[in-house]
């Protein structure tokens, strides 16, 4: 391949407005000519994998990725036999069984809270903040907590069911500030660990369960970040499960990353390193898989928020990394990657952030929307 390889990539490059070994730093580094042969065969898995092996840097990483995302030059490389076996098992495999989804989530949430600790803002809140009127990370990501109640209109006394509560900071600020009553699950034993302890003194419980399992009825039910590890495939059954679980005239929201195409796999550098089995979902998936049961009362995409928050925890961890010695520096690099190329997939506008707001089918009063 050789010549030919570095050749194409060259011109991708080029394309993408990515100039290389130049002293811009948004310029890519080349420190191995494997690359181009690892890029060419594997597309993103490649280029990600040859980020965490040295093989190329660039100061402002994210720069380049939105760069090259945006361009769409990736469609232009033919996905390879390892792309197009992984991309054709999300297809006939479910990878957000049960017993998966328990595995999938220790991969990503268990790794250690010492990370999490220092890369996430003081009540560890790991989705996007909302920055309309927020000039740091802490105080976006309280106004993101309270839209969220706003928009489920809470009131003393309601309960609410947080699925896949995290590290319990929603629960917590609902608890203290609206008065509810909660209960929240998470496959991860990291998150319940410390949600159980955030929450200790409030009406709030913590269970370590699946979606799948929970029991009672509940005057509002919410997702924060959650929607992306159910998969298409179960989309409908979660849709059921919140049906159940609702009380009648109740109402719940969906926080989800999204997708603009319909898919049912994700980035396999995503899917090898930071969170396997997960799939962004479409608009298209999520209202298909609600019809006939649910009204979408409201949707609010703050995508560009992304941006900002990703770029905040990765300021965040950089600074951390001395503190944190059990990570690795080829550890130090995926996460960074993973970061940041998230970043750039949301300032490309590749990626977007919706809150969903639903209500069952049927008569019910008129929804107010809030900002």
């Amino acid at each position: 391949m050789g010549t030919r390889t570095r050749n194409l990539g060259l011109h991708l490059l080029e394309q993408a407005g990515v100039t290389v070994n130049g002293p811009e730093p948004d310029s890519m580094q080349i420190h191995d000519e494997r690359l181009w042969d690892r890029v060419i065969s594997q597309r993103q898995l490649g280029f990600g994998e040859a980020y965490l092996d040295g093989w190329w840097d660039c100061e402002h990483l994210d720069v380049l990725l939105a760069r090259i995302i945006s361009s769409g030059v990736v469609n232009e490389i033919k996905p390879g036999p390892k792309i197009a076996a992984m991309a054709a098992r999300s297809w006939v495999m479910n990878r957000q069984t049960q017993r998966r989804a328990a595995r999938n989530a220790r991969h990503h949430y268990d790794i250690g809270n010492d990370l999490y600790e220092r890369m996430l803002d003081p009540r560890m809140v790991y989705s996007c903040a909302y920055w309309n009127d927020a000039d740091d990370l802490a105080s976006a990501q309280e106004a993101k907590l309270d839209l969220i109640c706003r928009k489920l209109q809470l009131e003393s006394g309601m309960r609410i069911l947080d699925i896949g509560c995290g590290w319990g900071g929603l629960l917590e600020y609902a608890a203290r500030t609206y008065g509810v009553v909660g209960v929240g699950i998470s496959p991860a034993a990291n998150q319940v660990m410390v949600a159980r302890e955030r929450c200790r003194d409030l009406p709030v419980t913590i269970e370590q369960a699946d979606y799948r399992t929970i029991e009672g009825t509940f005057d509002r039910v919410v997702s924060v970040g959650m929607m992306e590890h159910v998969g298409p495939r179960n989309l409908p059954a979660f849709f059921r499960i919140c049906h159940d679980r609702l009380a009648l005239g109740g109402m719940m929201l969906h926080h989800t990353i999204g997708s603009n195409v319909s898919k049912h796999h994700i980035d396999p550098f995503f899917e090898r390193y930071i969170f396997p089995g997960g799939v962004v979902p479409s608009l298209a998936q999520i209202s298909r898989s609600a019809e006939k049961t649910w009204v979408i009362e409201d949707v609010h995409n703050f995508g560009l928020d992304y941006d900002r928050t990703l770029g905040c925890w990765a300021a965040n961890i950089e600074a951390a990394w001395g503190d944190l010695p059990s990570y690795d520096r080829r550890f130090q690099r995926m996460w960074r990657y993973y970061l940041l190329s998230s970043a750039a997939s949301f300032r490309a506008r590749n990626l977007q952030l919706w809150q969903i707001v639903m209500r069952r089918t049927g008569l019910a009063p008129k929804y107010e929307t809030v900002r």
